[in-house]
Formats: structure tokens, sequence, C-alpha cells
């Protein structure tokens, strides 16, 4: 199926398909109600921006030709166990030792991306983590429950190649979780406001990742009455044209364990380097066995 991100997103995509599968096992209505009340989220009279959004700024990217940019793009998944997210978790302070291991892996994920780019250590990189912001309007607005528009912000951690290759994880990780706590509900406010002053413009794509966490949308799960379904999760990484978007989605592997995928797609020699890295920081060889897209053909 096609989803618009227009009408929604992936927790209105949930709603929508738990709604569809409630009605296909008998139900005669959904057991959540969807909700507009998109006016809570319009930019405000006037607008006005009251927050930093590093995610927006606009850069012109460098004009030296890289690499990434003529070679193919491959992708590939990579996958982690649970033994996988203790051996992350110990090269981590105390003090964030008991982060999620969405949290880990992101940090993972834009450490060894940037190692792999082999970028100028004086340029900007961007993670940019996609927060559900529904808990910071449902607090005042209890029919916020069952809205299904969209709801969410690009926190952006931001520093340099140098500094970030430079530092253990734990000063990405420290970077990722910072940007998330930024959101809040005025934040989401300055948004909307930004949005009207500077006309919609799009997501920095220099130097860029996105990340989205799926393993709370539970897509594998949704019933129709056939039980759980097989695979329930993007088919690769990416996002259209923007490659630097990737997805952590829970997902068995071939030996029928439970594990956390991660779908990224670079140039062939880049990938090359970053499973190498990634290798590094787990001790072990996470090379993976299949492509995301084969895999989901392969079950179909």
């Amino acid at each position: 199926m096609n989803w618009i991100h227009t009408i929604g997103d992936g927790v209105g995509l949930k709603q929508f398909m738990n709604a569809w599968a409630e009605m296909a096992r008998g139900a005669h209505q959904p057991s959540i109600q969807p909700v507009w009340h998109r006016e809570l989220l319009m930019a405000r009279d006037p607008p006005r921006i009251t927050c930093n959004h590093r995610e927006y700024e606009q850069i012109l990217p460098p004009n030296t030709i890289k690499e990434e940019d003529i070679t193919p793009i491959v992708h590939q998944s990579f996958f982690f166990k649970p033994l996988d997210i203790a051996r992350i978790r110990l090269l981590v302070p105390f003090h964030l030792s008991q982060c999620t291991a969405f949290d880990l892996i992101t940090a993972c994920f834009w450490y060894c991306r940037t190692k792999a780019l082999r970028l100028d250590p004086e340029e900007e990189v961007r993670m940019m983590v996609i927060v559900n912001a529904r808990s910071r309007f449902i607090a005042k607005h209890s029919s916020f429950v069952g809205y299904y528009g969209n709801c969410f912000a690009f926190s952006a951690a931001l520093t340099t190649a140098g500094k970030l290759c430079g530092n253990s994880l734990g000063y990405a990780l420290e970077l990722i979780r910072k940007s998330k706590d930024e959101v809040t509900e005025e934040y989401m406010q300055s948004v909307a406001d930004f949005m009207v002053i500077k006309e919609r413009c799009l997501f920095t794509t220099v130097n860029s990742c996105i990340i989205s966490d799926l393993t709370r949308a539970k897509f594998r799960e949704v019933n129709f009455g056939w039980g759980e379904g097989v695979y329930g999760g993007v088919a690769q990484g990416g996002a259209g044209p923007f490659p630097g978007a990737t997805y952590i989605v829970p997902h068995k592997n071939a030996k029928g364990e439970e594990c956390l995928m991660l779908p990224i797609c670079l140039s062939s020699e880049v990938m090359k380097r970053f499973a190498k890295e990634l290798d590094e920081i787990l001790g072990s060889q996470n090379h993976p066995t299949m492509s995301v897209s084969n895999f989901v053909k392969s079950t179909l």
C-alpha cells in the first residue's frame, strides 16, 4: 500500500491500519475514533519563531564532487541483536547507560556513517530524529487522543565531522538526547510559525541524516484475521530522492532471533567502510545476509 504523508504520519498510519484490521475482524467501529483537531497545530496569529530550528537551515552544497555523488547507491540492512545493544551500552558513560536501544543505534549510525563518508573535519553534520510530539499536547487537550495527522518534529543534533569522529560514542549520544528533549509544545508551535514565515521550506539535506523509530508502531502485529504479519516496516532505507533517511524496524533474523534492523543506503565503497566501522564497535562481523529489498521480495 502507499501512504501520503500530507494525510498523516507513521502513528496515524498505524491507527488507520488497526481500525481497518478491527473492522475486517468484525468490529462495527474502530476502538480509537479518528480525530481531526488540526487547528491545535496551526500557526499562531501573528506567527513568531521562538525556538532554534537547525533542521531547516538552508545550506548550499559544497562545490567539490564527492565519491558518494558519482558512485551508484546500494541498499543494505544491518541487524542489532540484544547482545549487540549490550555491547554498545558498555561504550557509553554510566549516566547514559539506561538510554533506549533506539538512541544507541542512532548514535552508532551517525558516528559510523560520518567516519565512512570521510568528510572534512570542519564540515557540519546533522542527525535529525523524528520525534512523535503527541504527548506534548494530550496533557492539555485530552481530545487529541486519536489524532491521525502529522504531529512530529525533526529534532536536529548538530556538530562538526571532526568533533563527532574524534570523540567517544557518548558525545553523539548526548547531542541526540538533548535535541529530542528540546521538542516541547512551544517548539511545535514555533515550527508551525516557522513554516508560515519561511513558506514551508525543506529540511536541511547537506551532510544530514534522518532516522525514525518504527519499533513502537508494531506494524507486524496488525491482524486482519490471519494472524500477525511476517514483516512490518519499510522496504529499504532512504526517503524519495534523499538517501540519508533510515528507520529502526523490529524484525526476526534468519535464525528466528528478535532483533532491530537498520536499512541504509550509501555508495558501495562508503557502505563497506560503514560496515567496517560498525564491526569495530560491535566487535563482531555484522555484515547483512541480504538486502532489505530482497528480503521483502522473498516474503511475498
